[in-house]
């Protein structure tokens, strides 16, 4: 049982960092790309924020498969 408990948490925080990285990654090519072509600023952004919400999500995924007790 307390092995099952350390892979899940396991699981939790690496779906935590990977979206956590993901992110970042996405805040700076949308800065990157806004630097390049700020005409497209809103495009960008829109991208930006929906890409956002799907690495962030991976996060909910791993949340819900976790709760397995």
């Amino acid at each position: 049982m307390m092995l099952a408990d350390l892979t899940g948490n396991v699981h939790v925080a690496a779906a935590a960092f990977a979206s956590a990285i993901a992110v970042g990654m996405i805040g700076k090519s949308a800065s990157e790309a806004v630097g390049r072509n700020p005409g497209a600023a809103t495009k960008i952004l829109v991208q930006a924020i929906l890409s956002t919400a799907f690495a962030e999500g991976i996060v909910f995924f791993a949340l819900f498969l976790w709760n397995g007790k």
